[in-house]
């Protein structure tokens, strides 16, 4: 059976982060959503998304498929479920499609399908709040997944570890005089990934492959450091995607970083507001500050921003793609893509420039910046204009 993951309803409320990526590329727990669904269902997935987003993410459609929900996180009890899938059936959980089956270019009606309620736990991801707030649910199963039947490298002995029995080292990782306490939760520490010395680390916690946790961080569980990222200074119950940066002291809580990121040295995120009431964050979807019902949550930046030293966020601050943020002060609560500048006030950041910047980054890292990485990004520039129509006037 072929398999195929498409964005659904939330797409929308999970921006910025879906601009530059279909829902299935966000990374929550170890894995991205589809590399979880690779892994239970053994095939390779591809993903059905924006236009735009489908020449970098294309689409393969066989004669029979199967469509999967993205906003969904896999477990052996809807696997099952999905796997049984006939032709004209589909699975929903309440009144959303979790999958169903369709025949090329078929069109389809679910007033002709078979509907199969599906009423057990469900992991899902609708708002960018999710990323963080379920991600120590998620951490814990994709340990299991990763980890099931495997033998861990051995945790070198100059190390102070709690619960050994719940730390998988993948091959190449290095660490040493550090603080493990998986007693809360399993730490799992990705192939050539290194933890400094002086590091206190509490689980769950996710070290992607070839990450870094520089010397004397501090970091609390449920928080994933994706692959090639390096962090530093106190990070709290908080995910970043991939290859983003942030290397120095300062306090990150309760946030969600895309990629191609970097926050400067002593950059802070306020998670809790001081009259403890549950933080709004800005939603693209009605063009307003949303309820997230939390009353810890930081910031969400998406991919390719960037914050100079000593940068302050207020607590549900939300920052689109290619934002360029420094000076003094608080800058606010949402900043719009291709922002340049802070309290002061902000400019348009021109695609020229930030293409420039991407290209340098991307290539320390031996990635390309592609044509079709442009493209992209050319796009969310186009439609994240109505937020800049006050810049430059």
């Amino acid at each position: 059976m072929n398999y195929i993951l498409f964005d659904g309803t939330s797409r929308n409320a999970l921006l910025p982060f879906t601009y530059t990526r279909p829902v299935a590329e966000i990374r929550i727990g170890i894995l991205t959503i589809r590399e979880k669904w690779e892994k239970y269902l053994g095939s390779t997935i591809s993903s059905v998304t924006e236009d735009y987003l489908s020449h970098k993410y294309p689409m393969v459609e066989l004669e029979e498929n199967v469509m999967i929900n993205a906003s969904y996180l896999p477990s052996d009890p809807l696997v099952n479920v999905i796997k049984d899938l006939k032709p004209k059936q589909a699975v929903f959980y309440k009144d959303e499609a979790v999958a169903f089956y369709v025949k090329e270019d078929q069109e389809v009606d679910f007033e002709e399908y078979e509907i199969i309620e599906y009423d057990s736990e469900v992991l899902s991801v609708q708002n960018t709040w999710d990323i963080f707030s379920k991600n120590h649910q998620a951490i814990e199963n994709d340990f299991k997944l990763l980890t099931h039947d495997r033998v861990s490298q051995p945790i070198p002995e100059s190390n102070n570890v709690i619960a050994p029995e719940n730390i998988f080292i993948e091959k190449g990782a290095k660490l040493e005089f550090t603080m493990l306490n998986a007693s809360k939760g399993p730490i799992y520490i990705g192939k050539d990934a290194e933890i400094m010395e002086g590091s206190m680390i509490r689980g769950p916690f996710v070290l992607g492959d070839k990450a870094v946790v520089k010397m004397g961080a501090k970091i609390y569980g449920g928080t994933t450091i994706g692959p090639y990222s390096k962090v530093g200074g106190e990070i709290n119950n908080s995910v970043l995607f991939a290859n983003s940066n942030k290397g120095h002291d300062g306090y990150m809580g309760n946030s969600v970083i895309g990629e191609w990121c970097n926050l400067g040295a002593d950059t802070n995120t306020s998670n809790l507001k001081n009259n403890y009431a549950p933080v709004r964050l800005w939603s693209y979807e009605t063009e307003s500050f949303a309820k997230t019902g939390l009353r810890f949550c930081g910031l969400m930046m998406g991919d390719h921003s960037k914050c100079g030293i000593n940068t302050m966020f207020n607590t549900g601050t939300l920052v689109g793609v290619n934002a360029n943020i420094f000076g003094t002060g608080f800058p606010r609560n949402f900043v719009p893509s291709y922002s340049w500048g802070g309290n002061g006030g902000f400019t348009t950041y021109l695609t020229k420039k930030a293409f420039e910047v991407a290209n340098v980054v991307m290539s320390r890292r031996k990635v390309e910046f592609t044509e079709e990485d442009k493209k992209i990004l050319e796009h969310v520039f186009d439609e994240t204009k109505r937020w800049r129509k006050n810049y430059d006037s």
